[in-house]
């Protein structure tokens, strides 16, 4: 029976659900303000706007327009960068999570293939980065899309892994064994009836490692200098002889967190759907 809490309770708990909606929303608001100051206005202690500051789009303007292809650049990059990354990841960890789902291995047991693989991600990116970058050069792909790519589909691919086996262990078994007795083979019966029915953890897996790589920065301004530059980058070399810009930092801030933002809000539902995959049921 649902009990009502005393007053007191209820208004402390309303106070902190507000506090804790400040604390998340007042960056993005901080950046939305300070893309509408002038320089002088940034370094003001003013958060009203029309009130205390007289707002303005000449930082939109001129990012548009004199900076827009660095700019634009940098989106396009994150944008391909992180597409390809999740799209490679996913392909390599559907193999990977349905041969630990639905196979048993001697020598090497399924539970230490999967804390293996987890492990990459509990290796520190910082003591790879010059590993990778020799690797890059000998290779000459240092300053391209490609090396990006590969990098970032190493350090995302644990997570994806790890979703889509359970996503396969949510299956029964018998679906696949009838479709086998039907005639398909086990690559038919994976594409054909399987992969259906774990769209939701696919698709999770996809945004997770899509995030993952949209918001790399180490590997990226290492590997990086002019031809792949992601939007990471591109922000963080926001700055001249005087200091930050701290205006063209807060937009294009706000142009590199729209992308990510409209598409979790666009499949959000499969991505719940799928995370709950592998969950203990009442």
């Amino acid at each position: 029976m649902y009990r009502r809490l005393p007053w007191w309770k209820s208004m402390l708990r309303g106070i902190a659900i507000i506090l804790a909606t400040i604390w998340l929303i007042f960056p993005f608001y901080w950046a939305v303000i300070t893309s509408l100051k002038t320089p002088a206005d940034v370094f003001q202690l003013s958060f009203i706007p029309f009130i205390q500051f007289q707002p303005t789009l000449e930082n939109w303007r001129t990012e548009i327009t004199q900076r827009g292809r660095e700019v634009f650049g940098g989106l396009s990059n994150s944008l391909i960068v992180a597409l390809s990354a999740a799209l490679l990841a996913v392909l390599i960890g559907t193999l990977a999570g349905y041969g630990l789902a639905r196979f048993r291995y001697r020598h090497w047991k399924n539970r230490d293939i999967a804390m293996w693989i987890l492990s990459q991600r509990f290796l520190p990116p910082a003591a790879t980065v010059i590993p990778f970058f020799l690797m890059m050069r000998y290779l000459r792909l240092v300053d391209t899309r490609l090396a990006l790519v590969l990098v970032n589909v190493t350090f995302t691919i644990p997570f994806v892994v790890m979703i889509i086996r359970d996503a396969f262990r949510e299956l029964p078994i018998e679906l696949e064994e009838s479709a086998l007795v039907d005639g398909c083979s086990r690559l038919q019966a994976l594409i054909w009836i399987e992969l259906p029915l774990i769209a939701p953890a696919l698709v999770s897996a996809a945004i997770i490692s899509f995030a993952f790589t949209w918001n790399e920065f180490l590997f990226a301004f290492i590997l990086t200098y002019s031809r792949a530059t992601p939007m990471t980058v591109v922000i963080a070399g926001t700055s001249d002889t005087q200091g930050i810009q701290f205006w063209y930092v807060s937009t294009r801030m706000l142009m590199a967190v729209l992308p990510p933002a409209v598409l979790a809000m666009t499949i959000q539902r499969y991505v719940v759907r799928g995370l709950t995959f592998g969950a203990v049921k009442g």
